[in-house]
């Protein structure tokens, strides 16, 4: 590896010798002093070379030195690559971090071209299509950073808890719950299905004896929505787990995760996330709120608005107005929406007792979009396949799924997530463009 020291780790090193490697941000080439400000993964510092010698100078015994390194620094575009030794200085009139490097020596590793494709005011499309510089910005570089400490923190909560991490496959030899947003792709001599999420596989992990499961993994949609929420390719956030008396249970460890996710992000990350994205993250108290669906369309319904769906489900400007009702009733960005109709849910999820119109099933809303869905699943084999013909499905094209229920399964239950969609939400981003290293959707492929 190569001698340098982070940018982030400079403050807390005495004066004296230095090394660093990055990208150039910004030169200011003045008369007599240039400056230039240097960013790595880490963070920026400001460069000084107080050496400037424009033209060779016979009575200047380190003119052989100075001139290359003034004419080097003054041809620097934005975006070259360099490496740079010098003498670390803390100064607390510098603005930026409160040290500075005067530069002994600067070499160009790779220059780049003078003509930057990404302004400042460049649209995301521009800025998707120049993906790997527009994420060298330090609000992208923190966006990923927030990412890798919120599912680190979940997988701790996972794993302090028993639970296995799997990995399922994405190739199908049929859908998981329907044809219907399913991309088919050549399989040698047939077909074969990107898997819409990893539903089946989870359950078969109870049927197999695992207690508990997650993965964090691709899923698939070929939903035809330019929307700022959806994306033909996401990353989901899976978890399933034995024993459960019923939903509630299930609703119990997601909210403990995203506590845990939350909290963990606003210890590392919360003075940068408030510098760099303006938001104050607030770290919430459990239990969070939870409203039967229909209750919430009537609560919505008494303040102006009627839900204008054919179907049972709520809508995107219904679940924003139950959202708002709750942070002004009870201050919480959170809400759980529960017992949804069995009409607009899956036909694995269980229904009510006593009552098979509801399921034992939510909807997580997080400042005002959904973001999960969670249910207990029905482990019965009969009512399974019960309920797969009254949906209209073939119970003979479910047979290796419905053959786990055969052999056995406890009572369990779970919840995907979109990992994406949180956290644009929580840094308050206008779409998952913004959240997702690479953006797939209808029109985008590339890069």
């Amino acid at each position: 590896m190569q001698d340098r020291v982070l940018i982030n780790d400079l403050a807390a090193r005495e004066d004296g010798p230095v090394r660093v490697s990055g990208w150039v941000e910004k030169v200011r080439d003045q008369r007599h002093v240039q400056f230039v400000v240097l960013r790595d993964e880490s963070g920026a510092v400001q460069l000084v070379n107080g050496g400037v010698l424009r033209e060779p100078d016979p009575e200047n015994p380190r003119s052989d030195i100075l001139v290359p390194r003034t004419r080097t620094i003054s041809e620097l575009t934005h975006g070259t690559f360099v490496t740079v030794g010098g003498e670390l200085q803390h100064n607390e009139r510098v603005k930026l971090g409160g040290v500075e490097i005067q530069i002994d020596e600067i070499s160009v590793v790779t220059a780049a071209l003078p003509d930057n494709p990404v302004a400042d005011d460049s649209g995301i499309d521009v800025r998707l299509d120049w993906r790997f510089l527009d994420l060298r910005r330090p609000e992208q570089n923190l966006v990923f950073r927030i990412q890798t400490t919120f599912l680190h923190a979940l997988r701790q909560v996972w794993v302090d808890r028993g639970l296995i991490e799997i990995q399922t496959p994405k190739l199908m030899a049929s859908a998981s719950e329907s044809r219907a947003e399913l991309f088919e792709v050549e399989y040698f001599e047939g077909k074969a299905f990107l898997a819409q999420s990893p539903q089946f596989f989870k359950q078969m992990a109870q049927a197999a004896g695992f207690g508990g499961i997650f993965e964090v993994g691709p899923a698939f949609r070929a939903d035809p929505s330019f929307t700022s929420r959806h994306a033909t390719e996401f990353t989901s956030i899976d978890m399933e787990i034995s024993w459960v008396d019923s939903h509630v249970d299930v609703m119990d460890l997601h909210e403990e995760l995203m506590v845990a996710g939350i909290s963990a992000v606003e210890e590392k990350h919360g003075e940068e996330i408030q510098k760099l994205f303006g938001v104050e993250l607030a770290v919430p108290s459990r239990p969070f709120p939870r409203i039967p669906l229909a209750e919430a369309k009537e609560i919505v319904k008494a303040e102006g608005y009627e839900i204008p769906r054919a179907d049972a489900d709520m809508d995107p400007e219904g679940e924003r107005r139950i959202a708002a009702h709750v942070k002004q009733k009870y201050g919480y960005d959170f809400v759980f929406l529960t017992d949804y109709a069995a009409s607009i849910r899956p036909f694995y999820h269980m229904r009510h007792e006593g009552d098979a119109s509801l399921t034992n099933s939510y909807d997580l809303i997080y400042h005002g979009v959904e973001i999960s869905t969670g249910a207990q699943r029905e482990h019965r084999i009969e009512v399974l396949e019960a309920q797969a013909v009254e949906k209209g499905m073939d119970p003979a094209e479910l047979g290796f799924y419905l053959d786990f229920f055969r052999y056995g399964v406890p009572p369990h239950g779970g919840f995907g997530m979109g990992l994406n969609r949180v956290l644009m939400l929580m840094l308050g981003q206008s779409s998952i463009r913004e959240t997702t290293y690479l953006f797939r959707g209808p029109n985008r492929l590339l890069p």
